[in-house]
């Protein structure tokens, strides 16, 4: 199988988010839309959806308060074991950060409906 870079291949310009030993994820997060949700006695706080580069999108992420603050929960199925698992997730915790940033900050910019 042969190594491409793809980074030179699609022409990005732009690196999102820089990672330690020198890699870069080759992606940036160009939207973001989060709508509050005020349910009495629920931790969820609001639902966001994620743009990358303008062309993929990720729908359902959930915006939870705990003690700590908020955080996120990515979109998931319950399976027929009825346990849950992630449909689409950062792999390393600094694509994870960038997610949780970036969702978090619209959060906080967005006026409840």
């Amino acid at each position: 199988m042969n190594n491409v870079d793809f980074s030179k291949k699609i022409g990005y310009t732009e690196i999102g988010y820089n990672m330690p030993e020198g890699r870069e994820i080759l992606m940036k997060i160009t939207s973001v839309n989060v709508r509050k949700v005020e349910k009495e006695n629920s931790r969820m706080k609001g639902i966001a959806t994620v743009i990358l580069d303008d062309c993929f999108a990720v729908h359902g992420i959930r915006i939870i308060e705990r003690n700590e603050g908020l955080f996120i929960a990515m979109p998931s199925r319950k399976t027929s074991d009825d346990t849950y698992h992630d449909i689409a997730h950062p792999i390393t915790p600094e694509c994870r950060k960038m997610f949780e940033d970036a969702v978090i900050t619209k959060y906080n910019e967005t006026e409840a409906e």
